[in-house]
């Protein structure tokens, strides 16, 4: 049997080439499935190591194995997100982004290391434990329709097939040292709304003359509230919120069309699809009754992510015997989303949170802000606790 001591010393010896593969990766940032780059350099780095991987998945994604004894016995996959976000790095740091107005703002760069890493690992032990691993390192997760359904359809999760996956994601809100689980219901399915409202344009003096597609957006704003507030059932949670409004390019002149944009969030895909119905019907009517119209496209995101009861029990345990029971937090419902979500209902998976938050280094700053950043300290945690409890997931 493996011993927990023997993935640690691995992690120790391993972590100062995992840093620095983060590193490069961090300051070559590419979008949501403009990953070409990060897909040869991961390439590259398997090959390195002696796997030979399957490359093109999903255009950008690729998929590689390690086989142990007896490989056909069981199969765990990791999962290594790749895209980086739009964003305008702001950290003074030597590996900062070396590309204008793109970033890792979310830790996909430590994800895809971390599975690099843990990849070492697991390789130095193949020949000690039964079983495959499964290496999966995937295009868009920041983007519609998510990376991880695109490799879903190209086949990542066949040849072999996992019998249970794991995700490993950064959270700057948990102390370095620590990481976070739950079980069962964990974060919301995601949808894009988009509204255009239509009117009649002309000069603000003459309201009579137009119908006025700003009154009309904004009662829409306001009667969409009862979607969540006398719709949704008050133990299921529900989020819908507008960001963006747009019309008009005088203060004098009523545009002829408003166009607004939002998020609607919920945990319970039958309630997901009957709120869209809602959604329109309520946009549609205000604007109709009011001499308009509204055009209403719900860009269909990602769905709710539910973490397989047995498969966390025997991660959190995992984790438990190489860090400690103090080192263990509840996660609690989580309001984002993530295309994780796809392979959850595909496969028994465990999505958990690496510990990355050190307020000493400024590393607490939230993921998707130009200051987002991390504690490299917890690379050599996030590399040995992913190939332990791969390990064992294999045996449990």
């Amino acid at each position: 049997m493996i011993s927990a001591e023997k993935i640690k010393a691995l992690a120790r010896q391993f972590a100062d080439d995992v840093v620095q593969i983060r590193r490069h990766i961090h300051a070559n940032p590419e979008l949501s499935f403009q990953e070409f780059e990060t897909a040869k350099y991961v390439a590259e780095q398997l090959r390195e190591l002696g796997i030979t991987p399957l490359e093109g998945v999903a255009g950008t994604g690729l998929t590689a194995t390690i086989e142990g004894k007896n490989p056909t016995s069981k199969t765990v996959a990791l999962r290594g997100d790749m895209d980086a976000l739009p964003i305008l790095e702001a950290n003074d740091i030597d590996y900062k982004s070396t590309k204008e107005g793109v970033m890792h703002a979310c830790g996909h760069d430590v994800h895809t290391a971390c599975v690099l890493g843990a990849a070492r690992i697991l390789t130095e032990l193949k020949d000690r434990f039964e079983g495959t691993v499964k290496l999966v390192f995937q295009p868009g997760e920041e983007k519609n329709p998510g990376g991880a359904s695109l490799m879903i359809k190209d086949g990542a999760l066949e040849n072999p097939r996992p019998d249970r996956m794991l995700g490993q994601h950064v959270m700057p809100f948990i102390p370095t040292g620590k990481v976070g689980f739950r079980e069962g219901m964990y974060m919301a399915s995601a949808d894009e709304i988009y509204l255009t409202v239509k009117g009649k344009g002309g000069h603000a003096a003459l309201p009579d003359k137009v119908i006025d597609p700003i009154l009309i957006a904004s009662h829409i704003l306001v009667a969409l509230q009862q979607v969540v507030s006398r719709n949704a059932d008050p133990k299921t949670p529900t989020v819908l919120s507008f960001g963006t409004i747009h019309g008009g390019q005088a203060q004098n002149i009523i545009p002829d069309e408003v166009k607004i944009s939002g998020t609607f969030r919920a945990l319970n895909e039958d309630w997901r699809f009957e709120a869209h119905k809602r959604i329109t019907a309520i946009a549609k009517g205000v604007a109709e009754g009011m001499g308009g119209e509204c055009d209403v496209n719900i860009d269909v995101g990602y769905p709710y992510l539910s973490n397989d009861i047995k498969t966390t029990q025997v991660a959190r345990q995992a984790a438990t015997e190489y860090l400690g029971e103090e080192n263990i937090v509840d996660l609690d419902l989580w309001m984002g989303a993530e295309d994780f979500a796809f392979y959850t209902h595909e496969v028994p998976s465990s999505f958990y949170r690496l510990g990355t938050g050190n307020e000493a280094k400024g590393t607490t700053n939230g993921v998707h802000t130009p200051n987002f950043n991390i504690d490299e300290d917890a690379i050599e945690l996030g590399i040995g606790l992913m190939a332990w409890i791969a390990l064992n997931q294999l045996t449990k």
